[in-house]
């Protein structure tokens, strides 16, 4: 096999190994993200709140998180805060129907890898979870800032 057909399957082999967790209210909107990454080969879990996500086993697993703003009790930035305090960099993806501009930029600003309204596109969705996974080449300094 040639050299860069064992990279790029390298590379797939090890995003299969990565964990991408949601954490969002909506049932649907969790079995139906779970279901798409589960069947383009990733490995998903999914939560119904923050709270539940933060006692799991798997919050020092999570490579990616897709993370509703609005949600009953703690909402997704006050989590994206709260895993800062935690020391945990974990890219996060927020994903929003209803969030407001200045609830964006504040989620942007503190590091966010990037911000989808819903309903979102499953290429969309794809393509920022690759864009955590494999940065495009050339950006060092801190690739999880760029989608």
């Amino acid at each position: 096999m040639p050299p860069k057909q064992q990279q790029m399957d390298a590379k797939k082999q090890n995003s299969k190994m990565l964990l991408v967790s949601i954490v969002d209210d909506d049932a649907s909107v969790r079995s139906s993200t779970l279901r798409l990454l589960r069947w383009s080969g990733l490995r998903a879990e999914a939560f119904s709140s923050a709270e539940d996500f933060l006692s799991s086993d798997f919050l020092g697993q999570t490579a990616c998180l897709l993370l509703d703003v609005r949600m009953p009790g703690m909402g997704g930035l006050e989590l994206q805060q709260r895993l800062t305090e935690l020391g945990q960099r974990i890219p996060i993806v927020f994903l929003s129907a209803r969030a407001s501009e200045e609830e964006e930029q504040r989620g942007l600003r503190a590091g966010a890898a990037g911000f989808l309204r819903k309903p979102v596109s499953k290429e969309a969705l794809l393509s920022a979870i690759q864009s955590i996974f494999e940065p495009p080449p050339g950006n060092i300094s801190n690739p999880s800032k760029e989608l």
